[in-house]
């Protein structure tokens, strides 16, 4: 018997408050995912980071990551320095694998606001060679259809279809609807889902279930194999929103600082490396390690 296409709705809707940053007082962050991988699984975590700064403090600094991936899409403004800036609208992927080190020091007056989600790796995928991934925002696939402009930066959605290379199946999309205009495309019916509201007020599935700016809506899911439709209507106002979907790896982590693991003992191994300084910049990337799309 044939796997029947399900028309996704939503099952919960969160809205995370936003809290003191750890950038001083002029950043705020947004936990729009954190603590329920049980739940949001290949998804460990994401924040929505705004940071107004009014002074010329650097603040930041080099931090490590290993056993997962960083995945950002900056909505505004401009971080980096002269080896790599980005800019409004791009998107960046850095697996950090094994383990990298890499720094994000943002020195003069600075308005910025990004999305930095942790994705887990495939256990298989745990410890693979670090890499980072750029694709610009205007080299990133795009279609614009019935007041609907989509975006695409990771995977295959609404017919486009992202050159970045996936350990764990993701689709990344920010989506803009003009006033009363509505998206309807298909997702893998079992790839983990949910949208979160950037502007405006939506409407998603047959039973019109509403969300609001600042909200997160996680989605049902259906069988392996099977397809799903995702329908989102923006209201009078218009909308934008950003589509995050993954296929669950079903595998339980060790969560610790900036480490994921799959033991203990990984973790305090991993600390060890950092401070003997085994780990290598992200500066140092090879050729092969470093795609801009």
């Amino acid at each position: 018997m044939e796997n029947q296409s399900i028309t996704r709705k939503i099952v919960s809707i969160k809205t995370p408050a936003a809290e003191p940053g750890f950038l001083g007082p002029d950043h705020t962050a947004r936990a729009v995912v954190y603590k329920e991988f049980e739940h949001s699984d290949p998804f460990i975590l994401l924040m929505d980071d705004f940071l107004d700064k009014q002074d010329d403090e650097p603040v930041g600094g080099p931090h490590p990551h290993a056993g997962f991936e960083t995945v950002s899409l900056l909505l505004e403004g401009e971080i980096g320095d002269e080896t790599h800036i980005m800019k409004q609208g791009d998107f960046q992927m850095m697996t950090a694998g094994s383990g990298i080190v890499h720094t994000e020091t943002i020195e003069g007056k600075s308005r910025m606001r990004m999305l930095q989600m942790w994705l887990n790796l495939p256990k298989a995928d745990r410890w693979a060679e670090p890499r980072v991934q750029d694709l610009s925002f205007e080299n990133a696939p795009t279609v614009e259809m019935n007041g609907v402009k989509t975006v695409l930066y990771s995977g295959s959605f609404a017919g486009l279809h992202s050159p970045v290379k996936n350990h764990v199946p993701l689709i990344v999309a920010d989506i803009r609807l003009q006033p009363g205009a509505r998206l309807s495309e298909s997702l893998p019916a079992s790839y983990n889902a949910f949208l979160y509201v950037i502007e405006g007020n939506v409407t998603v599935g047959n039973d019109q279930k509403s969300l609001i700016a600042s909200q997160v809506g996680w989605l049902d899911r259906g069988s392996v194999g099977a397809t799903s439709d995702l329908t989102v209507v923006a209201d009078r106002g218009g909308a934008r929103v950003v589509l995050y979907a993954g296929e669950p790896q079903n595998d339980k982590i060790i969560s610790y600082g900036p480490f994921i693991s799959d033991h203990q003992d990984e973790i305090r191994e991993l600390y060890s490396a950092f401070r003997h300084g085994k780990m290598r910049h992200v500066s140092t990337l090879q050729e092969g390690q470093r795609f801009l799309y």
